[in-house]
């Protein structure tokens, strides 16, 4: 029955991050037809393609032993090439300076990348202390990822608009961090539990930031209405009153 539970648990997760890495597509649809970039973040997907990297050589017989966590392979091979169409298509479409943040932010996170898989594949000769370099290396970025949406918020609450904070980003991020906590704490992973423990705090407050900044704004315009109303009405009864004179 547990190990049962355990393997839908996996499953669904496996699920919930296919979805966290597909659910931008929704932006990038936005972003190709328009054209531009207008005032979304790359940070978000840059570091989801560090994620990817870290755990798909993380699941690699290199690290791990034989193909024992052949699952994060599948699925962070799929996030590798969503997230790094993400980051093609921004820098695409981002204006000369947008394109030189992309670079100065991409290229780092690919030398990180690089250095961990050489010293990870030539330093270390066995499994234990490669898992423990990428792994503990990879907890910090899977925080890092789930948290990054929130480098908009400032945008949030300064436009008081949840436009350029796509809900299915942050309910994706929610699923997905949500359904791993699950599985670290069945299987009893410190590395897994610790890496999304403050995940679904992180996307709960991207997601009730949203539902707040929305009603505020619609409180805004429904005031907004209220006192245009009222000055139409007092245009009306000025006409009125201007019409009656008239015929006196």
């Amino acid at each position: 029955m547990a190990e049962s539970l355990r393997l839908a648990v996996a499953v669904l997760g496996n699920a919930a991050s296919v979805a966290l890495y597909a659910a931008p597509m929704v932006t990038f649809k936005r972003v190709i037809r328009k054209k531009s970039t207008e005032e979304f973040s790359c940070i978000p997907y840059i570091i989801g393609l560090l994620n990817c990297l870290l755990f798909t050589w993380y699941g690699l017989p290199v690290v791990s032993y034989k193909w024992e966590n052949f699952p994060l392979v599948t699925v962070n091979g799929v996030g590798i090439v969503l997230e790094l169409s993400y980051v093609l298509i921004y820098f695409w479409y981002a204006s000369a300076k947008g394109k030189v943040k992309v670079a100065m932010t991409t290229i780092p996170v690919l030398l990180v990348f690089c250095i961990t898989a050489a010293v990870s594949a030539f330093a270390f000769h066995d499994s234990r202390h490669r898992k423990l370099l990428v792994g503990s290396l990879g907890l910090g970025v899977s925080v890092a990822m789930y948290g990054s949406p929130l480098v908009v918020m400032k945008k949030v609450i300064q436009t008081k608009s949840v436009e350029f904070m796509p809900l299915p980003l942050s309910l994706c991020t929610f699923l997905a961090s949500a359904l791993w906590l699950t599985y670290g704490i069945l299987i009893r992973a410190k590395c897994d539990w610790n890496s999304v423990e403050h995940s679904p705090a992180c996307a709960t407050l991207q997601i009730r930031k949203g539902s707040v900044v929305v009603e505020e704004a619609n409180k805004e315009k429904e005031k907004g209405n209220l006192e245009k109303v009222d000055l139409e009405m007092g245009d009306v009864e000025k006409n009125v009153t201007n019409h009656s004179n008239g015929n006196l």
